[in-house]
């Protein structure tokens, strides 16, 4: 099969960004500037640039096919790293040309951010998904294992500067592994880094997919403990949903509205903390409007009706 047959992919129904009609940057081979352990893809060596590229023209032709399809992204993603892609200013201008209301994503490790022509394409975008797996040199290199010219410190800078400038969407995912980026030390320095960085939201993940390495997530159970220890004005929601066990705790009204304070939650989630007669609690706040919904892009979360107008401590 030819690169070109696969460089459109979907759509393909996301819990986070809608119908999302996916376009890889990279359909014939692997080419990233990291080597999680945690890819799905299998371990290759890292680069800094693309040894193998598509036409702006032969991805066009390509999403012309697909747009008439019902879809709320077109998303940019790769066999790899997507920023990589040496044309994406120009390949961002045509597909605005021609998306109408349909939104533009991108899914990126953030290490390019250092770059400055980078920098200034995904600020043409209408959404950008960063990651940021770790924010300790030791750690990132364990979890990440960057090629040799990519420094956290500089990512972190980069990464703070474009949430001030950025006027889209700007979500920030971190997946944990366990025994890696799950310590207590590293997440009280993701949580510093999290609070200079004005996100919609930052997503909480886990390995979902056999990795490339022998390594293993956590569980939701563990995800919920980890959110916890962010600041309550974070944005934090759980994304992994694989290795959910029920916890089905009893929950007090007012240990509902103390959770839901410090961390507002989904339905989801709500479905697998709470028992039957705390749900019977939770819909008995809903009724009496002392817990809330607030819709975030396509996700809508609980929390007590106190906090709809509290603005996030800068």
């Amino acid at each position: 099969m030819s690169a070109k047959n696969n460089i459109i992919f979907g759509p393909i129904n996301s819990r986070r960004f809608g119908m999302s009609l996916g376009i890889d940057l990279s359909p014939a081979l692997k080419q990233c500037n990291f080597d999680c352990l945690y890819c799905e893809l299998a371990p290759s060596a890292t680069t800094d640039k693309q040894s193998q590229t598509v036409s702006v023209e032969e991805i066009i032709e390509e999403l012309k096919k697909h747009l008439t399809l019902k879809i709320d992204v077109i998303t940019l993603t790769a066999n790899g790293e997507p920023t990589l892609y040496p044309h994406l200013s120009e390949l961002i201008e045509r597909i605005d040309a021609l998306k109408g209301r349909t939104q533009t994503l991108i899914l990126t490790n953030s290490a390019t951010l250092i770059e400055p022509n980078v920098y200034n394409a995904l600020l043409k975008l209408d959404q950008v998904k960063l990651s940021l797996d770790a924010v300790s040199a030791d750690v990132f290199k364990k979890i990440d294992r960057p090629h040799e010219s990519i420094k956290v410190d500089e990512i972190v800078k980069r990464v703070v500067a474009f949430s001030k400038e950025y006027r889209g969407k700007l979500f920030i995912e971190i997946l944990f592994v366990h025994e890696l980026n799950d310590t207590q030390e590293e997440i009280a320095k993701l949580n510093d880094v999290l609070l200079r960085i004005d996100a919609q939201r930052v997503d909480l993940g886990t390995i979902d997919r056999p990795p490339a390495y022998p390594v293993v997530g956590i569980s939701y159970k563990e995800l919920h403990d980890i959110s916890m220890s962010f600041d309550s004005a974070l944005p934090i929601h759980i994304a992994s949903r694989i290795h959910a066990e029920p916890n089905n705790t009893a929950y007090t009204k007012e240990e509902i509205l103390n959770t839901l304070d410090k961390r507002p939650l989904t339905q989801d989630d709500i479905a697998l903390l709470l028992d039957e007669d705390s749900k019977v609690r939770l819909q008995e706040l809903l009724a009496s409007q002392e817990v809330a919904i607030k819709t975030v892009g396509t996700l809508e979360f609980l929390l007590p009706s106190k906090n709809i107008k509290r603005k996030r401590r800068k």
